[in-house]
């Protein structure tokens, strides 16, 4: 009966404890990965740390709030920091090889030996390719727009390129500085992880599909460009609206002078109030 009653309380949950992160990540190889775990107020002094392995049991582990060799801001490849007023802490990863995909845990450090640590697990993937910060960008006609494409180790090497979808008689091609230049794309490759594509003086033909290209690896991007609108400043809404309302204050010899009876006048008057009106709502 005692050996159950033990056998009971070993298998019960320790505490309501509960710690959650993100979902499943993916990563290009090496690229960089920060990771944010969440627990309950209780638990901010508690022991917080960071293991990879499919079972919490057997996991090795990688960094500790309690580890001086694995301080937040250290030069190691896994850092953890802790930030007891958000209830959060956080652990960064760097330089990832295809190595370290798999399973990895965040844990509360519970103590007690009949008390289980509270954690939550994730998968992470390493992979290789090119990817994007964001894949769908918008900017006024006549500006600029910077594309931020990523690309994984094995491709520091190989030249970059920007494409419009549909026309690869449109790529233009870095140089053997990692740089392109024209008076429409500017394109830099920092030789590490990633290269910027600025697009100068927007035009609406410019709105659609591009490529970011490393060797045969792409992703597509969407720029959208939106219209420039004119507006009236108040000074001349303010002038317009005088004019309506009191013609006599067109000079008698202005070309563009008219006279129209009290009617007619009225009527003009409505007319140009709302243009006046909604151009000042643009």
């Amino acid at each position: 009966m005692t050996l159950l009653v033990l056998l009971i309380i070993f298998l019960l949950p320790g505490c309501h404890c509960t710690v959650s992160t993100v979902g499943d990540v993916s990563v290009l190889e090496g690229g960089s990965v920060t990771v944010p775990c969440h627990y309950n107020p209780q638990y901010t002094s508690h022991v917080k740390y960071w293991c990879q392995g499919r079972m919490r049991e057997f996991c090795t582990s990688l960094a500790r709030t309690d580890d001086p060799e694995s301080p937040p801001n250290g030069k190691g490849r896994v850092t953890i920091a802790d930030d007891p007023t958000q209830h959060v802490f956080t652990v960064s990863m760097r330089n990832l090889t295809e190595e370290d995909s798999g399973w990895y845990w965040c844990g509360v450090e519970l103590g007690g030996m009949w008390v289980s640590d509270s954690t939550a697990s994730l998968h992470i993937s390493v992979i290789q390719g090119v990817s994007v910060v964001s894949s769908l960008l918008s900017a006024d006609e006549g500006s600029s727009v910077t594309v931020q494409c990523l690309y994984s180790k094995n491709l520091r090497s190989i030249e970059k390129q920007w494409c419009r979808s549909g026309n690869l008689n449109s790529c233009v091609v870095t140089d053997s500085e990692g740089t392109f230049s024209s008076t429409k794309v500017f394109i830099h490759d920092d030789r590490n992880s990633m290269f910027l594509v600025t697009i100068h003086q927007l035009e609406m033909r410019d709105s659609g599909w591009y490529w970011c290209r490393a060797g045969q690896q792409q992703v597509a991007v969407h720029v959208s460009v939106t219209a420039q609108t004119t507006t009236l400043s108040t000074s001349t809404i303010q002038n317009l609206k005088t004019t309506v309302r009191n013609p006599s204050v067109m000079s008698s010899t202005d070309p563009h002078r008219w006279v129209l009876g009290e009617k007619e006048t009225k009527n003009a008057s409505v007319i140009f109030l709302n243009a006046a009106a909604q151009a000042q709502m643009l």
